[in-house]
């Protein structure tokens, strides 16, 4: 993946800097400043967090264009320290965390389920399943892409941070994800395959372009909780949560896929998600989060706000796509035109 082009000021500076040798980062504390200072909304703004999403890609897999020395440059991290900590203070303001729960295995994942229950009315997965065109299913693709070809990195920078059985938990769950050592199961691979089956280009990160500032901020506070060992907590009832809200969803999505002529290798991945995630959601909420809130007790208010943010922002990605559709409007800032020989 090459550096995304700019969406605004702090882009533009952050990508000189980056394009450059490391160490050298100028104005870029300043301009960062300056463009949290002149935002509305930190969550949809789009030089925010795609300058977010680009300091965080360099603890993943990087950029073709980008010396890797810039990984942890301190001037850099100090950068993303700032939009971390806007970031942070915006989601803590704005979910709800329930409380007070008590420290307990049980407590814990009662909770969690509550959250996650399904509830009646409008939902992505709903609209998939029944109304959405072949168009619209290819915007789910394009939208989900740029956490679904990364699938699971995010929640294994915890596996080092936790112990005991809380950690052989998370480790289940991740063994899963990466397709029990089978390289074609893993379920970035699945996506991929789903990405090919409607026409896309599979290549990691190639879509980055197209999506809005909400989607990549889904991703961004999966690597917010993940790179941070003081938000453990929150980066286990994050993992909880997207586990909970998975398995009926990926059953709507695979069957709205299926109405277009989609074959079982094009909904493979929404199918195996059906199964794993039946059993990865007790696993998360009970072993995972509700194991964690009994070995660290003080981390319960942290498991239960990463859940929220969860959840919240995945209704925010959800709204965006939904009005976007209502209107007859796309979701992406920029149109993708898949292969017409596609099945």
């Amino acid at each position: 993946m090459r550096l995304p082009t700019a969406r605004g000021r702090l882009g533009d500076t952050l990508v000189s800097a980056l394009t450059g040798s490391p160490g050298r980062t100028g104005t870029l504390d300043d301009t960062v400043e300056a463009a949290l200072a002149a935002t509305d909304d930190v969550l949809t703004d789009e030089d925010v967090q795609l300058s977010l999403f680009v300091l965080y890609e360099l603890h993943y897999r990087g950029f073709d264009d980008v010396d890797d020395g810039w990984e942890w440059e301190p001037g850099l991290l100090a950068a993303r320290g700032l939009l971390e900590q806007a970031f942070e203070t915006t989601l803590r303001q704005r979910v709800t965390v329930p409380g007070p729960v008590p420290a307990e295995r049980r407590a814990v994942a009662d909770t969690l389920f509550a959250m996650t229950a399904p509830t009646p009315g409008p939902s992505v997965a709903r609209y998939v399943a029944r109304r959405a065109d072949r168009t619209q299913l290819v915007e789910l693709l394009v939208q989900r892409s740029v956490y679904q070809l990364k699938e699971a990195d995010p929640h294994t920078w915890a596996i080092p941070r936790l112990a005991g059985a809380a950690k052989a938990a998370l480790v289940e769950i991740q063994a899963d994800e990466y397709g029990g050592g089978s390289a074609e199961r893993m379920h970035s691979a699945l996506f991929a395959r789903t990405m090919r089956g409607m026409g896309l280009d599979d290549t990691y990160g190639r879509y980055v372009e197209a999506v809005p500032a909400v989607t990549l901020a889904s991703l961004n506070a999966m690597s917010l909780f993940g790179l941070h060992r003081r938000l453990r907590g929150a980066i286990a009832g994050h993992l909880a949560a997207f586990e909970m809200t998975s398995s009926i969803p990926n059953r709507m999505y695979g069957d709205g896929f299926r109405r277009h002529g989609a074959d079982q290798d094009t909904t493979w991945y929404f199918d195996e998600h059906v199964e794993a995630d039946a059993v990865h959601e007790q696993i998360a909420g009970r072993d995972l989060a509700g194991g964690l809130a009994e070995q660290e007790p003080e981390l319960v208010d942290d498991i239960l706000f990463g859940a929220a943010a969860c959840l919240y922002l995945d209704d925010l990605v959800g709204a965006h796509l939904l009005d976007a559709w209502g209107r007859g409007r796309s979701s992406l800032r920029t149109p993708v035109v898949p292969d017409a020989g596609a099945a």
